[in-house]
């Protein structure tokens, strides 16, 4: 279905609002006067007008001139369609109906007045107005079902995008390490080649649902851990806790991966030495208290913030956080605190 389609004003829809706006209208003047049959020759007689004016004024009058900004046209047009409109409606009524033009007002009229005149236009301009204001409110309907599919679209676009940029530095260092294993014909080769497969499959098939398992998040988190593990080796130390129940539970698909990749960029590439990465899940309620740490060097400390250093990794995140949650969903502090890097998530999951 198209993002419009129930919003379209068809054919059928015309026809049923003029027989209805017909069918009140005639009941209405029909007890005024205590004469269903003239109140029915007269709006047989009146409606073709009312419609002929409505449809100019919607189709032809206000596209051409209103949304150009051509008011000053389009006033003159509308009183010269209304003054042409009185002529029409007084010879039609005097010679197909009666002399009495206009039975409603104080006295007898059988000839073009001013007061007729000014009665006949205003009674038209409510028409008007009221048949305008539908096709208005329709038409922005319209406008802001077809903003919102295209923000849609943009938001799934850009999360699509975003969830796809994880490091490729990391799987060109894990294929030159794999290299380096098969050339020593180290036993570690097929645990790292396996690793790296159960990552690859995992992000290019399993990623593409708004939301994913927790559990099959923390395993993807995991295989990235065991190659990061095999690549540093003895030096690098990863301390992992997961208390509460990860079962049921659901998370936009890599963003927590993103976390523990800036960890790696900022730690342990930037140390020299052991590093220790503390890595905390811990399930409370319908919350994931999700906290990563790592130590920074003292390089990155003197030249420049880790956030702004972070390149694309924190800021995609937060970028994330804000397309795929509410606010009331998801709480993000980022702190440096003696030369430990600390990121504190909790999320709705």
């Amino acid at each position: 279905m198209q993002p419009n389609e129930n919003l379209k004003i068809t054919l059928r829809h015309h026809v049923i609002f003029w027989l209805i706006y017909f069918l009140l209208n005639t009941l209405r003047w029909g007890n005024y006067f205590g004469d269903y049959e003239y109140s029915i020759k007269t709006n047989l007689l009146g409606f073709p007008i009312h419609m002929i004016l409505c449809y100019l004024n919607i189709f032809v009058l206000m596209p051409r001139l209103v949304f150009k900004r051509k008011y000053l046209s389009y006033l003159f047009f509308l009183v010269i369609s209304l003054i042409l409109m009185v002529f029409i409606k007084f010879n039609l009524t005097y010679f197909l109906i009666s002399t009495d033009v206009y039975p409603e007002g104080p006295k007898i009229i059988n000839q073009i007045t001013y007061n007729y005149s000014i009665e006949m236009i205003i009674g038209e301009l409510y028409v008007i107005t009221f048949v305008t204001a539908i096709k208005v409110t329709m038409d922005w309907l319209q406008d802001q079902k077809r903003v919102t599919a295209l923000q849609k679209t943009q938001l799934e676009t850009e999360l699509l995008f975003l969830r796809t940029q994880v490091s490729p530095h990391f799987f060109f260092n894990t294929l030159n390490n794999i290299y380096s294993l098969a050339i020593e014909k180290s036993d570690k080769t097929p645990k790292l080649i396996l690793r790296l497969s159960e990552l690859m499959r995992y992000l290019l098939y399993e990623t593409k649902s708004k939301r994913q398992s927790l559990e099959k998040e923390i395993i993807c988190i995991q295989n990235y851990l065991d190659l990061e593990q095999i690549r540093y080796g003895n030096s690098l130390k990863i301390d992992t806790k997961i208390t509460g129940d990860i079962t049921d539970k659901k998370i936009a698909p890599i963003l927590l991966l993103s976390f523990i990749e800036n960890a790696f960029k900022h730690g342990a590439n930037k140390n020299i030495g052991d590093v220790k990465i503390d890595i905390d899940f811990k399930i409370v309620e319908n919350f994931l208290y999700f906290t990563v740490s790592n130590p920074v060097s003292e390089t990155l400390i003197k030249n420049a913030s880790i956030e702004k250093s972070s390149g694309i990794g924190l800021t995609n995140v937060k970028k994330r956080l804000e397309l795929g949650y509410k606010n009331e969903d998801y709480s993000l502090s980022i702190e440096n605190q003696n030369k430990m890097f600390i990121v504190n998530l909790k999320i709705k999951v």
